[in-house]
């Protein structure tokens, strides 16, 4: 297909158009003014001429890259970039040997071990000012000893003001450069912003896919709509590749709005995860663990509920696991709330990490030799069945942690009912322990 971009081998047959663009100072910069804006640590570094060792921490179309090459052009050094895709150890070893470099790798968090320790040296003694790009959280991805030895700075998606100047930028460079008159309607404008969703590079090669698709050769002018670029771009984007953690922030939020009784906030947070095409089974997952955790005893059947759809999205996928899941977090959302069955869990760790586990009492101990019970195992124990209301007081910890207290009830009707419940069977029971003959409920 013919298009608008001049031929004969031109740079913009060449390049991408997003490379074509990419900024070479700070002053054309983009974004991210929390580390380049004035008084921003990166900023400094380059002001001072006092570089170290960093990590650039952020999702793709963010600016990592160009910001590694502005700060490497800064220094004055040798600048080396290598790929985890497509370089060894001994790729990084050749390169050092060079010299005092700057040497940037991208998907520093492909790196292997023994990739990452092989930089450790070469930055102590100086030879290499490492700077790393990451789409994913370093703390988990960059080694401890590599991860000491750099800053780390998280670059933020763009803003939508953020992209609006990368578009005008790329529109100024189309009608200066190439005599193209790319005229964008409102709502094409703020649509294909929201496609872009923070990602420079993806809107940059958005517009290149639009007047690849829309121009001709008889016109230097074009106009695009909404609908164009509904058509145009209309895959499903979704955007765990651009940001991995993204995924554990949304069902961290997912989790918490349950927690926190917000069905709207629920929904919209597992319709992202849908949208995003996570694995039903993984979402059902969180939900039955915080059926347990966060509903707890007020309402003991929302465990059952999440079950059973955890099953039932093992069995059935998307699209109709969608519906599935939308029906239990609504229902968890909305159930009553208690972790009075976790924090006792959580109690009962801690006191026997802090003071060693105790044995059982031989008396609830199960004599299954002779030796074991002529050494008192299951020796004056009371079967409750045996006694009014299935009760009969004794004690089942250890002498040295008779009278602990681990679970305390929450405040909630089926906590509060099974409480008063248990009160009053002890009550009787105790009552009769002491000669009362009243008949039990």
């Amino acid at each position: 297909m013919k298009t608008l971009f001049k031929t004969e081998g031109s740079e913009r047959e060449r390049k991408p158009f997003a490379e074509i663009l990419r900024p070479s100072s700070l002053e054309e910069y983009i974004g991210q003014e929390h580390l380049v804006g004035e008084g921003g640590p990166i900023r400094k570094m380059i002001q001072r001429g006092q570089l170290t060792s960093m990590i650039l921490w952020g999702p793709p179309g963010s600016g990592k890259t160009t910001l590694a090459r502005i700060i490497g052009k800064s220094a004055g050094l040798p600048f080396v970039s290598l790929s985890a895709a497509e370089h060894s150890v001994k790729d990084i070893r050749q390169v050092i040997g060079r010299g005092k470099i700057v040497l940037f790798l991208d998907e520093i968090h492909r790196f292997s071990k023994a990739q990452q320790d092989s930089l450790l040296k070469p930055i102590e003694e100086g030879k290499v000012i490492l700077i790393g790009a990451t789409t994913e959280n370093p703390s988990f991805t960059v080694t401890g000893p590599l991860l000491s030895r750099c800053m780390v700075f998280q670059l933020n998606p763009l803003s939508d003001t953020d992209l609006e100047r990368v578009m005008e930028r790329s529109l100024k460079y189309l009608k200066e450069k190439e005599g193209i008159s790319l005229i964008l309607t409102d709502d094409a404008r703020k649509l294909l912003i929201s496609l872009a969703d923070g990602d420079a590079r993806f809107l940059l090669n958005s517009i290149e896919t639009l007047i690849r698709i829309y121009g001709n050769a008889g016109s230097k002018a074009i106009t695009i709509t909404q609908e164009e670029i509904t058509k145009a771009l209309a895959t499903e984007r979704k955007y765990y590749g651009k940001n991995v953690d993204l995924k554990y922030d949304l069902i961290s939020a997912l989790i918490k709005s349950i927690r926190g009784s917000d069905p709207d906030a629920a929904i919209y947070y597992l319709a992202q995860l849908i949208e995003m095409g996570e694995d039903p089974v993984y979402i059902a997952r969180r939900l039955v663990v915080s059926a347990a955790e966060d509903i707890g005893l007020a309402e003991p059947h929302a465990l059952s509920v999440a079950t059973a759809g955890l099953t039932a999205v093992s069995n059935i996928g998307y699209p109709e696991a969608s519906i599935i899941l939308a029906e239990v977090t609504i229902y968890l959302a909305l159930c009553p709330k208690s972790n009075s069955s976790y924090m006792a869990l959580k109690n009962a760790l801690k006191n026997i990490r802090e003071k060693g586990a105790v044995e059982p009492p031989l008396h609830i101990r199960n004599p299954v030799t002779s030796l074991m019970q002529k050494m008192g195992y299951g020796k004056r124990y009371k079967y409750p069945h045996d006694f009014p209301n299935h009760w009969i007081e004794q004690e089942y910890l250890p002498e040295k942690l008779r009278g602990a207290r681990f679970y305390s009830p929450a405040d909630n009707k089926w906590e509060r009912e099974i409480n008063e419940f248990w009160k009053k069977i002890k009550t009787r029971g105790n009552a009769r322990k002491d000669g009362s003959t009243e008949n039990s409920d």
